[in-house]
């Protein structure tokens, strides 16, 4: 009896996956990466050209193929409007290497030469103030889906889809752990918008009546994957790294934890982790893994190891 393969990926190691960049060039170079890398990122030019090279060729393929078909219904009806903007959707856990990803996407794609305009947005800056977290008892559920504004979330995405001139969302600082007041960050039709976030491909958990979810908004979606040992160990990594540079500032809400000795600070990173990281990450970001469009599989040594693309 044959077995056939009912995933509906289709799976690509590095070197198969790598030859579909065919003829795409390298845009970037070490002074760009060094401005893109993440605490801790061990990224490099040829992982670059390995893994984000064909991505961005294949979502440039797919943009450009939206917005044709995007003129042509518009040509059936009888209008002449903007094409709307493309929204790419990034998940995946704390520590994972998410935002890192989401900004190499930006720059390669925004430097194909056909020069769209890419925007990148983040959730943080749609979290609740300290101080609603804080009256909610939800301090130690930062990161989980009802620590965010879900509401002003999907009027934003919705506004960006129906193609508003001008639409904001708030920024968030690392500094501060907080919403920063009155600061905005303004969006202004891009052609195409990355959002990332830990939860963005969530589907079940919205308390809208309509059932109406961010993910809806999405033409493709993107989850960045590791096992939880990896994804623990550069936690404590990152909370580490953190505790000697970020952590001293007299500003940071994290000062009084740049004092910890290695064995205090790692431990209180593993109380973070198993408390709070790794629940969310069970109950709420796991869950939504194979609701992305493409999986990148990393290993131990932050490598991306294979790649997984929903099949069409």
């Amino acid at each position: 009896m044959v077995v056939q393969n009912l995933s509906p990926y289709m799976t690509f190691g590095r070197s198969a996956w790598s030859a579909l960049r065919a003829d795409a060039r390298m845009t970037l170079n070490e002074d760009d990466l060094e401005a893109l890398r993440g605490i801790n990122s061990a990224i490099d030019l040829e992982e670059v050209a390995t893994v984000f090279l064909p991505l961005s060729r294949l979502l440039n393929l797919y943009f450009s193929a939206t917005q044709q078909l995007y003129n042509t219904t518009s040509t059936f009806l009888g209008h002449n409007d903007k094409p709307v903007p493309y929204i790419i959707g990034l998940a995946g856990s704390v520590a994972v290497g998410k935002s890192t990803a989401a900004r190499i996407l930006r720059t390669l794609l925004s430097r194909w030469p056909n020069s769209p305009r890419v925007d990148l947005v983040t959730t943080d800056g749609f979290l609740w103030p300290n101080e609603v977290l804080a009256e909610r008892g939800l301090m130690r559920k930062k990161g989980f889906p009802e620590s965010y504004d879900q509401g002003r979330i999907l009027r934003f995405v919705s506004d960006i889809k129906a193609g508003k001139p001008r639409v904001s969302c708030p920024v968030y600082s690392h500094v501060t752990y907080d919403i920063v007041p009155g600061e905005e960050q303004v969006i202004e039709q891009p052609d195409i918008l990355i959002f990332e976030g830990l939860n963005v491909l969530q589907s079940s958990r919205s308390r809208s009546p309509s059932r109406v979810f961010v993910s809806d908004f999405f033409d493709f979606s993107i989850y960045v994957d590791a096992s939880e040992d990896d994804l623990r160990k550069w936690y404590i990594q990152r909370f580490l790294t953190l505790r000697d540079t970020a952590f001293k500032s007299p500003e940071s809400y994290f000062n009084r934890y740049a004092s910890l000795t290695d064995a205090e600070a790692i431990a209180f990173a593993e109380s973070i982790w198993s408390e709070i990281n790794a629940v969310n990450l069970h109950e709420n970001i796991e869950p939504t893994r194979e609701r992305a469009d493409l999986i990148l599989c990393k290993g131990s040594d932050h490598i991306y190891q294979q790649v997984m693309l929903r099949k069409i």
